[in-house]
């Protein structure tokens, strides 16, 4: 830099600056200047721009929700080995998982509707008491969080979504570094790890159900009840701490019908519903035989289908081969008795509504036949005919 500037101070007939001046100017330059003029402004913006610190009012305020792919090998259906997609909701106030969906699918609209199910409803583990429809849902701008479904699921629920900036992460750092707890305090001690760069640890042996077994006791007994380094305080405590009660959707079939879109049509059978392969029954599905219907379920669960008539919640489902339980024959009976009772009523009713119309129009007949006669109208006169008959030939 000093030879350039011995190069160009003659023509522009100024004075050759010494080399500890050069040396000084160029020290004293500032370092955002720098790094701004030779990194590129995300380098500047991510080092030197001041951001501010978003802090929850409390358990329910704001949750965020994102997709990260673990850094483990786990064993398909099919033998082979493949990384798995974590989808996770957490509260951004204590820090809490409020719900999640493993699939060795790439993230999807379908994956975060389920982990959201997961997320606003009531749990059936006691450990786990998060529950509740957040006030906003604070994520990123990938497709299935700006998809038109999430749009009418957040109206429908009052929900307020907020994406962070496109290219900026440093508003999601809190889930970020959720991610980076999974990694460093779950992952890297099972068989199979296999961090980003480096060798897999062994041999992948753990299939996707078994592992989700794990990283919910990781969440539920190790996450939640350990003090965070950050607010110092268990997240699990942390949620409870305020004592507020959750809003909650009218039903479990309402939320449904929001949030899973895995919905498929099928025509109800006198020996039940067939679907995947599977026979589901139902008591209720007696007055709906040869009608179409709407099957919505959790692909983590098939046991049971929720069966919707246009956008009525009809019933519950059970297949017996994976519920472990059937419906009894008396019900059945009962309920096509009920239904044949229902429908001889329907009959009942409907002859006596024919019979009375047809006395009625018989009536009107019998009126009429009794009626006195109508004068006669007076004969037109008839015109005269020609006295010579005429021929064609003529």
């Amino acid at each position: 830099m000093y030879r350039q500037v011995q190069r160009l101070a003659p023509d522009l007939g100024a004075k050759t600056p010494s080399y500890g001046t050069v040396f000084n100017i160029v020290r004293d330059l500032p370092v955002d200047l720098l790094t701004l003029a030779h990194d590129g402004t995300k380098a500047y913006s991510e080092t030197f721009e001041l951001i501010h610190r978003r802090e929850a009012e409390g358990p329910n305020a704001i949750w965020q929700a994102d997709h990260t792919p673990l850094d483990i090998m786990l064993v398909r259906p099919g033998g082979e080995a493949a990384k798995p997609w974590l989808t996770v909701v957490i509260d951004d106030h204590s820090r809490v998982v409020a719900g999640y969906y493993l699939s060795f699918e790439d993230p999807s609209v379908l994956n975060t509707s389920l982990a959201l199910r997961q997320a606003i409803w009531r749990k059936e583990d006691p450990r786990w008491i998060v529950w509740g429809i957040p006030d906003v849902l604070y994520t990123d701008h990938g497709s299935d969080f700006t998809s038109r479904h999430l749009e009418q699921v957040s109206a429908d629920l009052k929900i307020r979504l907020v994406f962070s900036l496109p290219g900026k992460p440093r508003g999601r750092g809190r889930i970020e570094r959720f991610f980076s707890t999974i990694n460093e305090m779950f992952l890297c001690e099972l068989e199979g790890y296999a961090p980003a760069g480096g060798a897999v640890r062994g041999k992948p042996t753990l299939t996707l159900a078994e592992f989700d077994v794990r990283l919910r006791t990781f969440f539920l007994d190790v996450y939640h009840r350990r003090e965070h380094a950050e607010t110092k305080t268990p997240p699990a405590e942390r949620w409870e701490a305020n004592g507020f009660l959750p809003r909650m959707p009218d039903s479990l079939e309402q939320l449904d019908l929001l949030l899973i879109q895995v919905a498929k049509t099928r025509q109800v059978r006198v020996d039940g519903i067939y679907f995947q392969g599977l026979r589901y029954i139902s008591t209720t599905l007696a007055a709906y035989v040869g009608e179409t219907v709407t099957l919505r379920f959790d692909p983590r669960d098939m046991a049971e289908i929720r069966v919707f008539h246009g956008d009525r919640f009809l019933c519950r489902a059970v297949c017996a081969e994976l519920a472990g339980a059937s419906v009894p024959l008396r019900e059945i009976l009962r309920a096509r008795n009920h239904r044949r009772r229902e429908l001889r009523g329907i009959l009942r009713d409907r002859q006596s509504t024919v019979d009375t119309l047809i006395e009625m129009k018989r009536g009107e007949i019998t009126e009429k036949e009794d009626a006195p006669p109508a004068p006669a109208a007076k004969p037109a006169a008839k015109q005269s005919a020609p006295a010579l008959k005429r021929y064609r030939n003529e």
